[in-house]
């Protein structure tokens, strides 16, 4: 008994692994919450906890240097981008020139081993500081909101940089407004540092896009980019637009691209459509299927692709048809104003081509395609069998009855869906028709058009069958090889023969799946328990993301069909419309209330940025828009929140977005938040309504919109308004 006794004192617990062991463990753990416990475990733990750190966000006041941490010593990914006050230089956030001196020299000290920065950058002060003390800078992330300096000159934002760290291989200016000129002289003027360039990322929504001869000097000085992203112009109405001449030199210029997104500007810019549109624009794009067998043909190792031109691009199937023969390691492809991808969109052909013959795709997006139908989506379906990602928008002609099938094909493999400004899938039929994969996806987004419920129930008595499992007898042709297409009856899914394994390869078993519109699932479906409504439970859903017009109310969303998310963690939704075109919502709330249901909800974006409305004083009838947000956030404190992303509503006339009283009071009833990020400004007394809530550990004002205010509102938060709010809130007591 005494050997017993004594062993089971001396029981081993992972405390004894060795050092090494353990901090493997560690180093895989990513959560921040997580890592700060596993750090409170022992001083043994704390020291491999904080020497196993490799990313870090500061955050904090750097006016008080002796907050900056010395314990992350092996941290190389570092953002100084949310640093308070947030927006401004690091020069000024120092109280005298003696601490702006010092400030670089306690962050190389700090963070000495530093290879990935993203910094706020609002003068080349910002990098003439930090980029001595980190010559050996791979990745680097520049963001600014506000103007560029009138009086620089062209490439001055990257000249400290540049001349400081020589082993760049990756810049990212999606988030940093400068000149279209500043990109090519700089590297131009640094031709060692642009051939060691492998990701370059331009894709800024504040700019009027690069055009075509900027670009050629861009990539003809960058041979080696792997990975290319930049907003250009495909209007052949205006100098500079991209034609088949400049994706060829794409192409020659940088063979070793495996990931390449060209976007159009004004998709940045105004990124939803009209689901009433034809879908057709007036103009054609200045690029053709020559130009684009061309670029294709060059670019071998392609593993990603976005072409979003925003103008008519006809007849490309025979175009993406090369696509699936000359970058056979394409895996994701997003196409925008594309029409004829596949003449499986007319019913009396039979032979899969076109973008269904993209068999190794495992993600896709397709934009405005104005003649996609039904049949269409079903040969996407069967060619492209392994995606796991899908995303349609603007497809007017696509129905709940194709979307059902293309799920019913895919749903051993799809896990994410996109379904947004298509005039016949509104909310719930777009859920209904996601009804065969509710069991396994985990990211999905619809538009709230709740005019959908009434032409749903007007189908009563509809009933649309397919059939899944079609022996190869039946077909008489067998599945088709990679490079080979296979006849196949587009009829035959709607008499419902036909089922698909994991990889979408046929499966000689037979099974009836009849697809009926006012049934709550399909027959064969065994997850459904048969409680209809009550029993539609997305298992696996953690993602959410909503588009609602203005004036729209959310408490239609339970509904529709989404109920059950027992696992749902993270909502996202965007509020779209002007205001001033409404006098006021037909309810007192937006129905956020009706979110409690889901019982993991913690982390939400919530953004009325694109919101227009009356800042001050509304027309006699109308509301402004402290109204307007006090309708959206009431009913907000019945969540239960870690972390919310507000976005409060705009007044474009005089470029304020600012947080009203009413929005800070109803904010604060929110007791559950740590973090709250406003994407705007607020009054000081307006931001002491939030020291209310008890466990509020992160609070910020972000002006991260095209044009930021230059200078402070004398009424709204200045840089010592921030700093005594801070202080404010650092002074309280928090339990954990």
């Amino acid at each position: 008994m005494a050997v017993a006794n004594s062993s089971s004192s001396s029981a081993t617990t992972v405390s004894d692994l060795p050092d090494v062991i353990l901090s493997n463990i560690i180093s895989y753990l990513s959560d921040t919450r997580t890592r700060n416990a596993a750090s409170l475990v022992s001083h043994k733990w704390l020291l491999l906890e904080r020497s196993t750190r490799s990313h870090l966000s500061l955050r904090g006041n750097l006016r008080d240097l002796i907050m900056v941490p010395t314990c992350f010593r092996s941290v190389t990914h570092l953002d100084l981008s949310l640093l308070s006050p947030w927006g401004h230089p690091l020069s000024s956030s120092s109280s005298s020139s003696f601490s702006s001196s010092l400030l670089p020299h306690l962050l190389g000290r700090a963070f000495p081993s530093v290879t990935s920065l993203t910094v706020y950058s609002r003068s080349p002060l910002t990098l003439q500081l930090l980029s001595p003390i980190w010559p050996n800078l791979t990745q680097i992330k520049l963001i600014r909101w506000h103007q560029r300096p009138q009086l620089l000159p062209p490439g001055a934002d990257f000249t400290s940089l540049f001349d400081n760290c020589r082993s760049i291989s990756s810049l990212d200016l999606s988030s940093f407004y400068c000149w279209n000129d500043d990109v090519p002289v700089s590297l131009q003027s640094n031709p060692s540092l642009a051939r060691n360039l492998t990701r370059l990322n331009l894709l800024n929504p504040s700019k009027e896009g690069f055009k075509s001869d900027e670009i050629k000097l861009i990539t003809s000085a960058c041979p080696n980019l792997t990975q290319f992203l930049v907003a250009c112009m495909f209007d052949h109405r205006y100098i500079g637009f991209v034609n088949d001449g400049n994706l060829a030199s794409i192409a020659s210029d940088c063979p070793k691209l495996c990931l390449l997104h060209l976007v159009d500007n004004s998709a940045l810019l105004n990124p939803r459509g009209d689901p009433n549109d034809e879908g057709f624009t007036a103009e054609d794009a200045g690029i053709g299927v020559a130009g684009l067998i061309d670029m294709f043909s060059g670019l071998p190792l392609l593993e990603e692709l976005v072409l979003d031109v925003c103008k008519n691009v006809r007849d490309c199937k025979v175009a993406l048809e090369e696509l699936n023969s000359k970058c056979p390691r394409l895996k994701s492809l997003k196409l925008g104003q594309f029409h004829g991808l596949c003449k499986a969109n007319e019913p009396s052909l039979s032979k899969l081509d076109g973008i269904a013959l993209c068999q190794g795709l495992q993600a896709l997006s397709i934009k405005n395609s104005a003649d996609l139908t039904d049949f269409g989506l079903i040969a996407i379906a069967k060619g492209c069998s392994r995606l796991v990602k899908f995303e349609i928008q603007g497809c007017r002609k696509v129905t709940v009855r194709g979307m059902g099938t293309l799920v019913c094909i895919l749903k051993k493999t799809l896990a994410e869906v996109k379904i947004s400004c298509c005039k016949n899938l509104g909310a719930v039929s777009s859920l209904k028709a996601l009804e065969q994969i509710r069991d396994r996806i985990q990211r999905l987004h619809i538009d709230c058009v709740w005019d959908s419920v009434e032409q749903f129930e007007a189908l009563k008595g509809v009933e649309y069958n397919f059939d899944l499992n079609k022996s190869e007898e039946e077909d008489g042709g067998g599945m088709m090889s990679s490079q080979q297409s296979s006849g196949f009856d587009f009829g035959d899914f709607y008499d419902g023969r036909g089922a698909y394994d994991d990889v979408g390869m046929r499966n000689p078993k037979k099974c009836k799946y009849s697809y009926d519109l006012n049934s709550s699932s399909m027959e064969g479906d065994e997850s459904e328990d048969g409680n209809g409504s009550g029993g539609k439970t997305w298992e696996k859903l953690r993602f959410l993301s909503l588009w609602i017009g203005v004036g729209e109310l959310l408490s239609p969303l339970l509904n529709s069909g989404l109920e059950n998310c027992p696992n749902l963690e993270e909502m996202s939704i965007k509020v779209e419309g002007d205001c001033r075109e409404w006098s006021k919502p037909s309810e007192r709330s937006f129905g956020l209330s009706n979110l409690a249901r889901y019982p993991k909800l913690k982390k939400m974006h919530l953004d009325c940025g694109d919101t227009i409305g009356f800042a001050q004083t509304a027309p006699s009838g109308q509301m402004d828009l402290s109204l307007w947000e006090r309708f959206y956030l009431f009913g907000i404190r019945r969540l239960s929140l870690d972390e919310l992303d507000y976005w409060p509503p705009q007044d474009r006339d005089v470029n304020q977005r600012s947080l009203s009283l009413p929005a800070a009071g109803l904010l604060a009833e929110c007791v559950t938040l740590r973090k709250l990020f406003i994407h705007g400004t607020a009054h000081e007394h307006f931001m002491m309504f939030l020291l209310r809530i008890p466990n509020l550990r992160d609070v910020q004002l972000r002006e991260d919109y095209y044009p930021a205010p230059e200078n402070d509102m004398s009424t709204e938060m200045r840089a010592d308004s921030c700093s005594r709010f801070e202080d404010a809130v650092n002074r309280r007591n928090i339990p954990d």
